[in-house]
């Protein structure tokens, strides 16, 4: 049943700041990791599992989040996750060591994978069946947004306090969430409490995806199948798949319903929401090191270029939400967002070594508005037919898809960048040789300049050739990271025949009377 009035807008932002905890905590740690890693005496590798044990444990949930909301019952559920999760936001800030860290940063994933979709459902049904799309594009705005500012936020609390900030900052935002989450949200029926719980199902869920978000995690700095472990895990993802999907398909009780795929939009809807993901997850991961590493700019500089880019995500969403509820087709708004996301990479694979910060601002604005065409649209085809108990199965493995989609991105950008800078840098290379008039006029220069400033010749020769092979390190990165955004762009141009197999719908989307 659809609320009205102030309740409707206190519970709107009530789910939508309890999501933007867990979709900003996705990211915010990340630029912190070094000083944790001083903090704690640990290494790069070691405190890389700060992030990755929070992303195993959040993705394992997240399709399960629709059977606990049931058994539970949806406010209750929420209301558990929001609290588990600030207590685990205190015990972050307060982990003296790596293991606590780690441990603390699983439970806290283990809590924020039951706020995503479980708020997401409260949305769509505290607003009226016929502002579907008003509500999607709200939840749309913390799903898109909160990823893009997290390291911001991460770093500007980083260089003015400490890392133990970035946790408590969540405490107190977490305790109004929960007051009025308890205050506010109607509750929902507990069904399914007299019937036996799946946990073979369970237990197969957590080895299949457990194992394979590992490998995403940790697979291109573990040199992917060089080490014996990832090969484990990769057994282990697939036998897992297979026997989860059979045990839920035999079973009375599953915790995934996967007859909610009889549902054509819904089974379209998934893999579209796996490439959202790549382009969401992944841009955001390659754009930061790219501006850092080979530009120069600081992560507060970063932070102010993206900006301007959420800003236009944020300002779309009201009027995506209505061309939705106008009835305006779905996939004629996701078909510009997809070629608008290919024009922002086009953009900025003609960056150079003298790109600054104002030519970022139009290839950010045209990413913003295009992630606003995309996320709504796609997400609104994905549960447009789904009612009842479906609704709050289809949100969690929709939301694991766009997770899974974001770390696959991140593993393969990771990758192609590591073998393209190798490429590159051998082609650059064989330019480097005396026969090669252009070389030898900046070879020249460079040793007239050290000679200039007092150095010796044969000092002036080293380091004029280091600063040749400095040159062509940077040359090929930048070249590397081209061809990042020219793949990303193509997947998302290459997609858009995927949108055409959902069906169209004239009118505008309806939520069913009967969401719970």
């Amino acid at each position: 049943m659809a609320e009205t009035g102030f309740k409707k807008w206190i519970i709107t932002i009530t789910v939508i700041t309890a999501s933007l905890l867990e979709l900003i905590d996705t990211t915010i740690v990340n630029v912190s990791l070094p000083q944790i890693q001083g903090n704690l005496g640990a290494t790069l590798e070691d405190v890389a599992w700060i992030t990755t044990g929070y992303a195993v444990a959040n993705v394992i949930i997240l399709p399960m989040s629709g059977w606990l909301g049931s058994f539970f019952g949806r406010k209750n559920y929420f209301l558990g996750s929001i609290v588990l999760f600030t207590i685990a936001s205190f015990l972050c800030g307060n982990a003296h060591s790596l293991s606590e860290l780690v441990v603390f940063r699983i439970i806290q994933g283990v809590a924020g994978g039951g706020l995503i979709s479980t708020a997401q459902a409260i949305l769509l049904e505290t607003w009226p069946r016929e502002q579907v799309g008003t509500a999607t594009a709200l939840f749309g705005l913390g799903a898109v947004v909160g990823p893009t500012v997290g390291p911001t936020i991460g770093g500007w609390i980083t260089d003015n306090y400490s890392w133990p900030w970035i946790f408590y900052v969540n405490i107190p935002v977490g305790a109004l969430a929960a007051f009025c989450t308890y205050t506010f949200v109607r509750a929902t029926p507990k069904t399914g409490r007299d019937k036996p719980i799946d946990w073979w199902g369970i237990a197969l869920l957590a080895v299949a995806v457990g194992s394979l978000q590992t490998i995403l995690e940790k697979g291109e700095s573990e040199d992917w199948f060089a080490k014996t472990y990832i090969l484990v895990l990769t057994i282990m993802a697939v036998l897992g798949t297979i026997l989860f999907i059979w045990r839920e398909l035999s079973t009375d009780n599953p915790i995934v319903n996967f007859s909610i795929m009889r549902h054509r939009s819904f089974s379209v809807g998934m893999f579209t929401s796996f490439i959202l993901g790549f382009g969401l997850y992944g841009s955001v991961f390659v754009f930061p090191i790219f501006c850092q590493t080979l530009l120069g700019f600081t992560a507060a500089q970063t932070g102010k270029i993206l900006f301007p880019g959420g800003l236009f995500t944020i300002c779309m969403m009201p009027f995506i939400g209505k061309m939705l509820n106008k009835g305006v087709p779905a996939q004629f708004m996701a078909t510009i967002g997809m070629f608008l996301f290919f024009v922002f990479t086009h953009m900025l694979s003609n960056s150079t070594l003298e790109t600054g910060i104002g030519d970022f601002f139009w290839p950010l604005a045209i990413r913003g508005i295009g992630m606003a065409l995309l996320f709504v649209p796609l997400t609104t085809l994905a549960i447009a037919d789904l009612k009842g108990p479906e609704l709050g199965q289809g949100t969690g493995l929709n939301n694991m898809m766009r997770q899974l989609g974001g770390s696959f991105g991140i593993a393969a950008l990771t990758t192609l960048i590591h073998i393209r800078q190798g490429v590159h840098r051998n082609n650059l290379l064989t330019n480097i040789n005396p026969y090669n008039p252009a070389f030898v006029q900046r070879y020249n220069m460079y040793v007239q300049a050290f000679l200039a400033k007092g150095k010796s010749m044969l000092d002036a020769t080293h380091m004029a050739y280091g600063a040749m092979e400095g040159a062509v390190i940077k040359q090929s990165l930048l070249l590397t990271y081209d061809d990042a955004y020219w793949v990303s762009g193509l997947i998302m141009l290459c997609s858009i025949p995927l949108l055409y197999l959902q069906p169209f719908r004239r009118k505008p989307v309806q939520m069913p009377v009967d969401a719970h």
